[in-house]
């Protein structure tokens, strides 16, 4: 699963509108946007850096009533001037779902086909705020959908395809970066997220791990990882998944680790299938692993769409203004909290946002 965030110039052609009124229409103002109502163009100034910045309490649970001023911005070690600030709810996004069909999916497929299906219809309900397309990974990488407002099509590939071959997902992170149709806005407005459904091993890629999360940052695209590494299990690509999403502002969610530590027996029940403590093929498994999943999609989702929004022109030191990647660090004044956003920024060769094609 993948979103959006980083640093680059808008073009002035793009329908703009002056800062005052981007000002005020900022949630953090106190209004509230009608529902069903198109968000209004925003003004990005050449070489504006933006960063969507997730914020949680020790137990997980979003921090959603921060001020401006409870945020504080450092580029290559200096504080910066928040340009713009808003914590609005229901942002448009384009999203990318990258559905790994390799072999080691077999386990659970039927669940995650489920579960994907369950987040393109959560994040694509009809509204044109948002917009998909799916990327499929076996032996090598496919547009499935293009992008798309309407899950309809996604729903229905989905459904169609079985599991089967290698794992190309570093290919698949280049094509979803480079090869399908662009949204008018993008990457500002919407913004641009991958989702990831899989392991995170990759056994068939021409494209390597840094190459694409070079890609990913410098198209300010934030990356999601649903894992599907079974209770009892490990998988090595694991930390390919961990850096994607850290590296770019996300995180990994594991559906299927942890779902029986409130069980009696917890540990104590193994099988050939995996160490359970619910016989695989029973009602009490299949609801645990069900459970497991419907939450990870609900988090996701809820996160993708619930974010601060940050802006910021750089005022750099000119020790560090050659750098060809700037490291970006955000701190609240809020104790006991676990922040979420991208580690960085390309501020050459950055993309322009789009006006469609």
């Amino acid at each position: 699963m993948v979103l959006a965030l980083g640093a680059l110039a808008f073009s002035q052609s793009a329908e703009q509108k002056p800062p005052a009124a981007a000002a005020e229409s900022a949630p953090a103002q106190g209004q509230a946007q009608t529902p069903g109502e198109l968000p209004r163009p925003i003004k990005v100034q050449v070489n504006e850096v933006i960063v969507p910045v997730t914020v949680t309490d020790e137990k997980g649970r979003f921090v959603s009533n921060l001020d401006a001023a409870d945020f504080r911005i450092y580029d290559e070690g200096k504080e910066q001037k928040i340009e713009y600030f808003s914590r609005e709810r229901s942002q448009p996004v384009v999203v990318g779902f990258l559905l790994d069909l390799s072999n080691s999916t077999r386990i659970h497929w039927k669940n995650f086909q489920d579960a994907a299906v369950e987040m393109a219809l959560n994040m694509l309900p009809g509204d044109p705020r948002y917009s998909g397309y799916l990327v499929t990974y076996s032996n090598e990488a496919e547009l499935a959908v293009d992008t798309t407002g309407d899950s309809e099509p996604i729903v229905e590939k989905l459904r169609k395809v079985k599991p089967g071959g290698g794992a190309a997902l570093f290919d698949a992170i280049y094509l979803a970066c480079q090869k399908r149709h662009i949204v008018n806005g993008e990457p500002y407005d919407p913004r641009r997220v991958l989702i990831i459904i899989g392991d995170g091993h990759d056994t068939a890629s021409k494209k390597s791990l840094e190459e694409v999360l070079e890609i990913a940052q410098r198209n300010l695209v934030t990356i999601y990882g649903m894992s599907t590494v079974s209770y009892g299990f490990t998988s090595e690509g694991d930390q390919n998944l961990i850096r994607l999403a850290e590296a770019t502002g996300g995180r990994v969610e594991y559906p299927l680790q942890g779902l029986y530590s409130d069980v009696s027996g917890y540990l104590s029940t193994p099988h050939d299938e995996g160490n359970y403590v619910i016989q695989p093929g029973t009602g009490g498994y299949t609801a645990e692993v069900s459970g497991g999943i419907f939450k990870a999609v609900q988090h996701i989702a809820g996160e993708v769409t619930t974010q601060y929004i940050l802006r910021y022109i750089p005022d750099v030191d000119p020790s560090t203004e050659a750098k060809p990647y700037r490291s970006i660090r955000i701190s609240v004044n809020l104790a006991n909290v676990k922040i979420r956003a991208r580690k960085g920024y390309y501020p050459q060769g950055m993309p322009v946002a789009s006006g469609g094609s």
